[in-house]
């Protein structure tokens, strides 16, 4: 019998946390059918050291599915004599299909599983067992087990076991696999741990099989992963439902979900515009009503209309709550939504040349704004830029860090605070827990701030906001002494204007952690970046020490033993599920128009650039680096690559003036240089380009292996047999338009250059491909025609009936009722030759 003391279970945790905390994000990804088939994932798990079974085995291991309407090859069997078993997944139907073939010969077994209660992204267990005395194979999926007998099979078995592409099978779900193991009573186990290379190694360190294109999942901890980013012309909020896994950026207008497990998105456009005037798009979420509430503490004495206003999330019309307002202006207030109570919490805030240390509460019910007073014993100072968290199984709220002053007065100047306090619900008590030294650049944190099931620390984001262009960075806080851990890379954010924001949600079923950048470049107009990282997240140091080699058992050894032991006392850890929602298929579209189809949109490669659409920048790993580029590196980099294309190059001088005008030239130099270096530095993830000075200029060079879709396409352009060209160049422009995302007037003479050129092309190809009634091209290339002008009218003629030709009647009138909207906006009068539908 064992004994379990405080002791040992502490110690347990402690080496759960520290050492184990990476298991679960580790496993390895593949690279499916939406890739070039010379890139897809094959994993050959015993190829480097073939193993032979007698009696039995078992091949299990964890499967996630990212793609639920694909259709391909998870695993092949192969023995001796070439003799081959598949599984086989199919997406196409309303539930998930498993097959497990003899290939070429018949279908053993087929296993069907509910798509709605398992997700995209929902991680579930397999087992293939072999019973070579009695000849029957055995397929689990999920709890669902099934055999098949009076198959003949070996007394000994050799497998070649290949995950993903594997010879001539091409066909490979996008998918990824974790706690692979292999065996009967003699078992090889595969963490799949790797950060990094094409060997993969057993438990013990062994190396055992090799991997092509591999994507392992460890690195989703470390480097965050640009999950999509939007844009709007008008003031808009944002806000993350739990339930649904919906991410919500709207504005008076309209309402974009996007959904964070299976990545689509769609825009809603309102029957009746938001009755808020909105000036800060400030914002909760009722969870449990499907309510979005948006909402300003403060306007003018001018302003009449309502304050609080709320949008049913299921039929999206608005309601009007409340005409309530304060006293003054708060900015970036910390805040809370109570659902028991149905109050709103806010605290501190910036406004009126005044920073605040008031909490106040909107009660949804009474519908309106009040103070909460509180018992201050721990001296909470007036600031802004303050996190809050609360966890669910407590009755006490956190409130972290911010910025301001003893007094509150502006002009006094302010200082930075690296301190916790704790609001005790049930007594409203304010005390502080511990203030830490700082001895880094002066930061903030964001709104959000996650706590740890056992509370005993939190994560919040924090950046320097005195900077135009600076960077987030994760941060895990102890809640009992502040002892602090940065983990993760850095995620880009543009400062400048006081409107823009940041925040930081967690989302336990998809054991992720999502950063929310919220940026302004004019108080009106707004950038939205969706950013994820694998949980828990990890350091740089545990990454680069992360065992791509050598042995791995000492660890496991003592885990496994402590696990025995705690089992032995029944002690049973687990985690509560959450209700499943069933994935709906959305219709994407914008406030303007973007893509209807993004089946054909070109996949990024490696060592790859792409200006067409989503500026996006692939290292030589694959791996996308986009987010290391900032504004102001995005510019620099494109403006060197106009003038490297169309010259020879630009001068210091020239370049100076362009990127920085508003600074005198001998201002410049230092900024230009640190700026060019910072450049350089991000080019060296890639082969075949380069930053060069020669002869007064500076210029990028490239060449092979290095891919441009900008340049290749000027290239075939400038040919003159680019017809031969022709199915290539459509891909380039169909993926978007020309550097997407950047709407600053420094753009405008590259955009403009570019579709000039290409926009010809375009319509000239869109009734080509009408005439040949390859519709879907059609329709792809009316779009990237609406790209460089939105009211073209040829371009909607054939879109329009290229999608009827489809049988996409309802998708037509919603991009025809897109158009009409965009039309009015942009002519100021309504649309004169409207089509009949």
């Amino acid at each position: 019998m064992y004994v379990v003391t405080k002791k040992l279970l502490y110690i347990f945790f402690i080496f759960y946390s520290l050492n184990l905390q990476g298991i679960f994000a580790e496993g390895l990804r593949f690279f499916g059918n939406g890739y070039p088939i010379d890139k897809r994932t094959s994993y050959n798990v015993f190829s480097e050291h073939p193993v032979t079974f007698s009696d039995n085995y078992e091949i299990s291991f964890d499967l996630s599915l990212y793609l639920t309407s694909d259709i391909g090859n998870i695993v092949r069997i192969k023995d001796s004599d070439n003799r081959i078993f598949n599984l086989f997944y199919d997406g196409h139907e309303k539930d998930h299909l498993f097959l497990l073939n003899e290939e070429g010969r018949s279908n053993l077994i087929s296993v069907a599983l509910d798509k709605s209660v398992y997700p995209p992204r929902e991680w579930f267990s397999i087992h293939i067992g072999f019973d070579l005395k009695r000849n029957i194979i055995t397929l689990t999926v999920a709890d669902q087990i099934y055999q098949s007998d009076n198959i003949s099979l070996p007394d000994e078995f050799t497998p070649t076991i290949v995950f993903g592409k594997s010879d001539h099978i091409i066909d490979v779900p996008p998918f990824a696999i974790k706690d692979l193991s292999v065996g009967n009573n003699r078992k090889f186990r595969f963490l799949l741990d790797e950060y990094q290379g094409n060997i993969v190694h057993d438990i013990r360190g062994k190396k055992m099989g090799s991997v092509a294109n591999p994507d392992w999942l460890i690195n989703d901890s470390y480097h965050w992963k640009l999950e999509s980013q939007f844009s709007s012309s008008t003031v808009s909020g944002t806000n993350y439902h739990d339930g649904r896994k919906e991410l919500y950026y709207f504005n008076r207008d309209s309402i974009l979900i996007f959904n964070l497990r299976t990545r689509n998105s769609e825009t809603v456009i309102f029957n009746a515009p938001c009755p808020v005037d909105l000036q800060l798009g400030t914002n909760f979420m009722d969870q449990e009503n499907d309510r979005l509430y948006c909402y300003e503490v403060y306007y003018d004495s001018t302003y009449q209309g309502p304050t609080v206003a709320s949008l049913d999330l299921h039929t999206f019309e608005w309601r009007i709550e409340s005409y309530d307002r304060l006293p003054t202006q708060l900015h970036h207030h910390a805040s809370w939504f109570d659902a028991s109570s149905r109050q709103y919490m806010i605290f501190g805030g910036f406004g009126n040349m005044r920073f605040s240390d008031q909490f106040y509460r909107y009660s949804l019910d009474a519908q309106e704004w009040n103070s909460f007073p509180i018992d201050n014993q721990g001296g909470i100072t007036p600031r802004y830029f303050t996190s809050l968290g609360h966890h669910e199984e407590s009755h006490r709220l956190y409130l972290f860090g911010g910025t301001g002053n003893l007094s509150g007065d502006q002009l006094l100047g302010r200082e930075y605070f690296y301190d916790l306090y704790r609001l005790n619900l049930q007594t409203n008590v304010l005390k502080k827990v511990w203030e830490i030294p700082w001895n880094q650049e002066n930061a903030v944190p964001v709104r959000g701030m996650v706590i740890n099931d056992d509370k005993s620390f939190f994560y919040t984001l924090c950046y320097p906001e005195h900077f135009t262009e600076s960077f987030l960075k994760l941060y895990r806080f102890s809640l009992q002494d502040g002892d602090y851990t940065i983990l993760g890379d850095s995620i880009p954010i543009y400062s400048d204007k006081i409107n823009t924001n940041a925040n930081l949600y967690y989302d336990e079923d998809l054991n992720t952690l999502y950063a929310v950048v919220h940026e302004f470049e004019d108080d009106i107009k707004s950038d939205l970046h969706i950013y994820s990282l694998a949980f828990p997240p990890i350091t740089e140091k545990e990454l680069a020490n992360h065992p791509p080699t050598g042995k791995k058992s000492d660890t496991w050894i003592i885990y496994l033993i402590i696990v025995a032991i705690l089992t032995g006392t029944g002690i049973v850890l687990y985690r509560s599920g959450r209700g499943k929602r069933k994935d709906v298929q959305i219709f994407d579209i914008s406030n303007t128009f973007n893509k209807l189809n993004h089946k054909n949109k070109v996949q990024p490669k490696a060592n790859s650039i792409y200006l067409f659409g989503e500026f996006t920048v692939c290292n030589r790993d694959s791996r996308n680096i986009s987010y290391m580029f900032s504004k102001k590196l995005k510019e620099t980099f494109c403006l060197l690559l106009q003038y490297s294309q169309e010259k020879e190059g630009i001068t210091s001088q020239h370049l100076s003036r362009l990127l920085w005008p508003e600074k005198p030239l001998q201002e410049v130099k230092n900024i230009r240089n640190v700026t060019l270096n910072r450049l350089r530095k991000i080019l060296e993830e890639l082969d075949g380009i380069e930053l060069l000075y020669e002869k007064g200029m500076f210029t990028i060079t490239l060449k092979s292996p290095i891919y441009c879709d900008y340049t290749r396409c000027m290239e075939i352009l400038s040919s003159n047999q680019w017809e031969a060209e022709y199915k290539e160049l459509i891909e380039i422009v169909i993926r978007g338009k020309f550097l997407e995302n950047e709407d600053k007037p420094f753009y405008d003479s590259l955009k403009e250059k570019t579709e000039k050129r290409i926009e010809p092309l375009i319509i000239r190809a869109m009734e080509e491909s009408y005439d040949k009634e390859q519709w879907q091209t059609a329709i792809d290339l009316a779009q990237a025609a609406f790209h460089i002008d939105p009211m073209n009218e040829t371009a909607l003629s054939h879109m329009i009936k290229a999608m009827q030709k489809l049988g996409m009647h309802e998708g037509a009138k919603i991009k025809y009722l897109s158009f009409l909207i965009e039309y009015k906006k942009i002519m100021g009068k309504e649309y004169p030759n409207p089509l009949k539908l």
